[in-house]
């Protein structure tokens, strides 16, 4: 794969399924580099044959959800620049927006039981920012914060114009949207909808609210509610009318991190430990709960799956008596199937992302494969699977694919250490790019990545793994690195890159290359610390100083403090700045102006540092760019990026020798 070649890259958003059970909407994503954005439109998938229609022509339509009786098919459109809910009949025509938020509309639109309304959630700004006046935002007054929450990366200040559940009607047939006939719609002022339609905001505190979901008759909806000074939130009920109060359904200490309620009325809940006061987060996998609703109460609330021994990712959907689960495991996203009091996985060795229930019992899901980056897959209640979709087969025919190769190996204190090695063609021998993952609460997986596929190409072994600390190996592996950042994680890491050129000779060992971004960007900054056997390194967003990290990155404030201690000592036994004068490998910085994860300055201290100890170093800024520029940045960012890196190794570990 050539750094051009993003633009044969098409990417699938979650799926929704015809209440007939005969045929899906699943949104297709695709970078364009002419025009420098991302086009999504609908498209409608046959669960039969796979055969794929389309279905919308918008430039960027997202989030498709039908009505309860199959007569609407419901999605987030944007227009002029904003997100707004449209509508349009399930057998086609045009859609209708319904919607008129200035900042858009945010999420998953959620229908009502009986089809005749439609929740979902939008940011309202404090009057007089964010576009609701014709003053400039350098003109706005003062923003006043009395809180530790009030940004995040990829958003900005968000305090200022809190998220808030919002039900729009669905026009009836009498509406002027609908009935030629009627009198022409209301063209007076319209405070969220077009006119003729009419929107009600339910929610007024000023916090965020979240994944509204309806009680099965119709009259509430269950959200959840952010708190200020806390990383995890409040589960409430609130009456589908305009302003409701909130009642706060008891969980204990628990965590709510998703909900869902099926067909019989069953309450089904992920629901993580992070200790009495909510801030232990490192490591927790959220558990399933299933219970009851009592008019706005829980009852009857059971755990049903050990969040030590399997990690959870997030998903609930009701599924023939039971609900369908994402989860982390070893490198793969298999699909939960749980009924009962036990549980079935689906969909082994991929990398499942998006699943929709299908009303026979099936489940349609949005997984990767080795050779694809997305597609659709129909898993039937017994019987094998199928792949509906290769949307990858152009991708594969013009760029090629790199398959890795799974290793596992033991580290010095005899811990078994997972992950892969990626061999280009040819004998040999290749210069090797040590790649490590950013969180350190994620996965590396086998499945097609971007990254892996590029550098293959380029000619370089790539080595990664899922070193402690990453998700899908267990609670205990994930925790194994608090207050120890830069110790058993890098020893893993190093004794899985010895062991990978141990077993393919083809490999380099005196031609080492290093790179990684956020906790990744950290590891390839922290390892020219230990050791110079590394020609050359790429540090990008990287966290490399916990202390200034405290206050100018979103999550400074608890993140830090949860990884590394509270000592100062500590603290700085594990912070890459504090040894950087033992660095004499070449280094590219590679930072988001716009970072609010990990702010652009710690990027530059290390690269001015660098430089004033007369090491090589270069500082590439990507401008208007957050913490996600390798994920979903511009495509002409991304394909910059690329052919930076590609410059960079070229340069330092050319492949040629």
């Amino acid at each position: 794969m050539l750094p051009e070649h993003l633009s044969l890259v098409r990417d699938l958003g979650a799926p929704a399924v015809h209440p007939d059970g005969t045929w899906a909407v699943v949104p297709v994503r695709r970078p364009d580099l002419t025009a420098d954005r991302y086009v999504a439109s609908l498209w409608r998938a046959d669960l039969a044959d796979g055969a794929m229609t389309p279905l919308t022509f918008g430039v960027s339509d997202a989030e498709p959800v039908f009505s309860p009786d199959g007569r609407w098919l419901a999605f987030v459109r944007t227009v002029e620049g904003a997100a707004q809910l449209a509508l349009m009949p399930a057998g086609g025509g045009e859609p209708r927006v319904l919607t008129a938020h200035r900042t858009g509309i945010t999420g998953r639109p959620a229908f009502s039981p009986d089809s005749t309304r439609i929740a979902y959630t939008a940011r309202v700004p404090e009057e007089g920012r964010y576009g609701t006046t014709d003053v400039g935002p350098e003109a706005e007054r003062p923003r006043h914060f009395r809180h530790l929450t009030y940004r995040t990366d990829g958003l900005g200040y968000y305090a200022d114009r809190p998220q808030h559940v919002f039900v729009a009607d669905v026009p009836t047939a009498g509406s002027p949207l609908l009935d030629p006939c009627a009198d022409a719609p209301d063209v007076s002022e319209q405070a969220w909808g077009v006119p003729g339609v009419r929107v009600e905001q339910i929610s007024s505190e000023p916090r965020d609210h979240r994944i509204p979901v309806w009680t099965p008759d119709g009259t509430g909806l269950l959200i959840i509610r952010s708190a200020p000074d806390a990383i995890a939130g409040d589960l409430v009920h609130h009456a589908a009318e305009a302003s409701s109060t909130a009642t706060v359904l008891d969980v204990g200490t628990l965590a709510p991190g998703a909900v869902s309620i099926d067909g019989a009325g069953r309450l089904w809940l992920l629901l993580t430990d992070q200790g009495p006061n909510r801030m232990d987060f490192i490591g927790r996998s959220p558990a399933l709960y299933r219970g009851g609703l009592n008019g706005a109460a829980l009852t009857g609330l059971t755990r049903l799956t050990d969040p030590a021994s399997l990690t959870l990712t997030g998903v609930i959907e009701p599924a023939d008596d039971g609900v369908l689960l994402l989860t982390a495991d070893r490198g793969t996203s298999p699909v939960l199937r749980w009924r009962g009091e036990a549980g079935t996985r689906l969909l082994e060795g991929h990398e499942a992302r998006a699943l929709a229930a299908v009303p026979d019992g099936s489940a349609l899901l949005v997984a990767g494969s080795p050779d694809s980056v997305a597609d659709l897959w129909h898993v039937p209640a017994t019987g094998t699977p199928r792949r509906l979709t290769d949307l990858s087969a152009r991708l594969r025919q013009e760029a090629g694919v790199a398959r890795p190769v799974e290793l596992t190996t033991t580290g010095a204190d005899a811990y078994p250490v997972h992950g892969w090695v990626s061999v280009p063609e040819g004998e040999g021998p290749h210069p090797v790019l040590l790649l490590i993952h950013g969180g350190p609460a994620a996965q590396y997986t086998s499945m097609f990545f971007d990254e892996v596929q590029v550098y293959t190409q380029a000619g370089y072994a790539v080595v990664f793994c899922n070193p402690r600390g990453s998700l899908g190996y267990g609670e205990d592996h994930a925790r194994a690195i608090i207050g120890g950042f830069g110790g058993r994680d890098a020893a893993d890491i190093l004794a899985f890159l010895d062991a990978s050129l141990e077993s393919h000779p083809q490999l380099d060992a005196e031609r080492l290359g290093v790179l990684g971004g956020s906790y990744g960007g950290y590891m390839s900054a922290w390892l020219t610390t230990r050791t110079d056997r590394f020609t050359a390194a790429i540090v990008e967003r990287g966290f490399l100083d916990p202390v200034s990290f405290i206050g100018s990155s979103d999550i400074g404030w608890f993140f830090a403090d949860a990884y590394l201690g509270t000592d100062p000592e500590r603290i700085a036994a594990q912070s890459p700045m504090t040894f950087l004068d033992r660095v004499s490998t070449p280094t590219l910085v590679i930072h988001s102006e716009n970072d609010w994860r990990c702010p652009v300055e710690q990027g530059q201290r290390w690269y001015t540092e660098l430089r004033r100890r007369g090491v090589e170093a270069e500082l590439l800024l990507f401008p208007g760019e957050g913490h996600e520029l390798s994920r979903s940045g511009r495509p002409q960012h991304r394909r910059a990026r690329f052919e930076h890196i590609l410059a960079w190794w070229e340069r330092h570990l050319p492949v040629a020798g």
